[in-house]
C-alpha cells in the first residue's frame, strides 16, 4: 500500500529532478504551485506524468486542471492510487 508520505516524496523527486538547476531541496515548499516553484508547463507535464506512471495511474487531464499546489496534486493522485487499490 502505498501512502500519502511516499507519493508526495515521488512528486518531490521528479520536481527536483526536473528543476534541479532552480529549485533547492531546502526552498520545497509542497503549498506552493509548481509554477511557483520554478516549473514552466512542460516540466509539470513532465513531472505529473512520470508521477502517474511510477504509480501506475492515470488521472484525466480535466482533474489536474484546477489543481492549485503539489499537495494537491499529491492528494488527488493518492486518492486514484487507493481507489484503484480498493479494486
Amino acid at each position: 500500500m502505498t501512502t500519502r508520505d511516499e507519493v508526495l516524496e515521488l512528486v518531490k523527486g521528479h520536481l527536483m529532478d526536473n528543476l534541479e538547476d532552480e529549485l533547492d531541496e531546502a526552498d520545497f515548499d509542497p503549498s506552493k504551485s509548481m509554477k511557483d516553484l520554478g516549473a514552466n508547463s512542460i516540466d509539470i507535464v513532465e513531472v505529473v506524468s512520470c508521477s502517474m506512471r511510477d504509480l501506475k495511474v492515470k488521472v484525466p487531464r480535466a482533474d489536474l486542471a484546477d489543481l492549485k499546489n503539489v499537495n494537491e496534486l499529491v492528494d488527488l493522485l493518492f486518492k486514484v492510487v487507493t481507489e484503484k487499490a480498493a479494486g
